[in-house]
């Protein structure tokens, strides 16, 4: 079965000849060793630098066919070995990656987005740890219910937990903090994020309650 469509977050399959284009279908399988080679080969494209732990959960390949697809993409000059400062591991540079003068991304993060989805490196890269806490009991969260990251240049320098209330159109900033070396700009960079969110979620206002140790320039939450 093939995935057709969607419906929501509903997912609609169908049988792939009336999915795929022919050409598709008409393609030759590749044998598992290649198939675990350009799996492994796209993961490092996508993550740029890497370790081994972190190309093998890209796809959620088996170790040995991670050690075999690393040894084959080092030896065709496809993955470069490298050291990584703080990194334990042995570290893989894409040999196609970009690199960057700078970095001008700002963003709330979904807890669902690649940056952010495998904690490990996340914490690695950024030291920035990071754990979706809705499961966690109310008394025992650190920093929210759903609590989203936030991008700003190449750090992830804070983090907010966010409610949309539906019934006052207003999105409610429950909690926002800050990581210790966040630039003074953090808070308004922040805002006109929530600002934007607010508008696509389609409510009319942003307001804070004031927890957490990063200062808004929000109205306050009232009621």
């Amino acid at each position: 079965m093939a995935t057709s469509s969607r419906r929501g977050f509903e997912r609609l399959y169908d049988v792939p000849e009336r999915v795929l284009p022919p050409a598709v279908l008409a393609a030759r399988v590749p044998d598992r060793a290649d198939a675990q080679r350009e799996l492994l080969r796209r993961a490092a494209r996508s993550l740029g630098v890497a370790d081994s732990r972190d190309l093998r959960d890209y796809y959620r390949l088996s170790p040995a066919d991670t050690k075999a697809g690393i040894d084959a993409l080092v030896e065709s000059g496809d993955l470069l070995p490298v050291a990584v400062e703080g990194w334990r591991r042995q570290g893989y540079l894409f040999a196609g990656a970009a690199l960057p003068r700078r970095v001008d991304a700002v963003a709330l993060l979904s807890p669902f987005d690649p940056v952010v989805w495998e904690r490990d490196r996340t914490e690695r890269l950024f030291g920035f740890r990071y754990r979706i806490e809705i499961y966690v009991p109310a008394p025992q969260r650190v920093h929210g219910y759903y609590v989203l990251p936030f991008l700003l240049g190449d750090r992830l320098v804070g983090r907010v937990d966010l409610k949309a209330d539906r019934a006052t159109s207003r999105l409610l900033v429950q909690a926002a903090y800050g990581e210790p070396s966040s630039p003074a700009e953090t808070g308004e960079e922040m805002v006109g994020q929530l600002r934007h969110m607010a508008t696509w979620l389609g409510l009319e206002s942003v307001v804070t309650t004031g927890r957490g140790d990063l200062r808004l320039p929000l109205p306050p939450a009232v009621g």
